[in-house]
């Protein structure tokens, strides 16, 4: 298993207060916001957290910058997303030994106001008081994950991704 490193936190919140949407950055290819990419269509994009606390954290976010769930989607445009959600969380299951899949939307008007889900992989065996919240924050240290493994990951999600898409009929 791989050890939660230390997280600057105080570093991490300075950068999300004044710098850009994130996920407007990599919906345009701008190398300062390059995430490794699972999957994306017209409106979705799916990607690996580069700052996961459990390996297989994804962000999954509509394309086009939503800020607010009730005031700027339809609930069309909610239901194809957690849709999506729903395929991710099944093939994380199937790529990771996972026991439970988190999901909860995070961000506010101050900070990462892009609409964005995390889908997280709780795998088998973890201690009940390293679960939960616990287990999400990154107060507790992040995975330091090699590039290339994160290219690897985000491949075998992607196509057990595209399995569960195909499996949905």
């Amino acid at each position: 298993m791989i050890e939660r490193q230390p997280f600057d936190l105080n570093a991490y919140v300075h950068g999300i207060e004044t710098r850009p949407c994130f996920v407007c950055g990599l919906v345009n290819n701008d190398p300062a916001f390059f995430h490794h990419r699972v999957f994306e269509d017209d409106e979705t994009i799916i990607f690996l957290s580069k700052y996961p606390t459990l390996p297989g954290y994804c962000l999954v976010c509509p394309r086009e910058h939503r800020e607010d769930l009730a005031r700027d989607m339809s609930t069309d445009e909610y239901l194809r997303l957690q849709g999506k959600i729903h395929i991710l969380s099944r093939a994380l299951k199937r790529v990771f030994d996972a026991e439970r899949i988190y999901v909860l939307s995070l961000g506010s008007q101050q900070a990462n106001s892009h609409l964005h889900f995390h889908v997280v992989p709780l795998p088998s065996g973890v201690p009940l008081e390293e679960q939960q919240y616990y287990a999400l924050m990154a107060e507790h240290g992040v995975l330091q994950i090699p590039d290339d493994q994160m290219a690897e990951m985000a491949a075998r999600i992607a196509e057990a991704y595209l399995t569960a898409l195909i499996d949905r009929g």
